[in-house]
């Protein structure tokens, strides 16, 4: 977490709930090579993804259908990073459709949380 003064009062981390913290890893590894840093056995942190955060441990999940924010990637090939996705165990919530400005599809990692991959190509 910064402690730089230009990021005074700014979103400076995200943590989202997971069961399996080994399983969360393997998948965030596989698919946009991530790498974490173990803080005991209910805790994980990654960084320099754009925003830091961690996983923590909890039967809970982050959905939007339930009012959680949704985290959104970039992707070059969102067709690419689709099939990674499906690969390391992720679902497809919402197949690749047209919004103004772009392209998304929404997906879970394997313990049910929701994300979003967008691109403008």
């Amino acid at each position: 977490m910064s402690t730089d003064p230009k990021h005074h009062e700014k979103i400076n981390y995200v943590e989202l709930p997971c069961a399996d913290l080994e399983k969360t890893k393997q998948f965030f590894s596989t698919v946009f090579s991530w790498t974490f840093v173990n803080y005991g056995p209910d805790y994980t942190a990654f960084s320099d993804q754009g925003l830091d955060g961690g996983f923590f441990r909890s039967d809970l999940q982050s959905t939007s259908q339930h009012g959680s924010a949704l985290l959104v990637f970039y992707s070059r090939d969102l067709e690419q990073t689709q099939s990674k996705i499906k690969t390391a165990g992720g679902k497809i919530l919402k197949e690749i459709f047209s919004f103004p400005g772009g392209q998304r599809f929404h997906f879970t990692d394997p313990h049910g949380n929701e994300y979003a991959v967008w691109s403008d190509l």
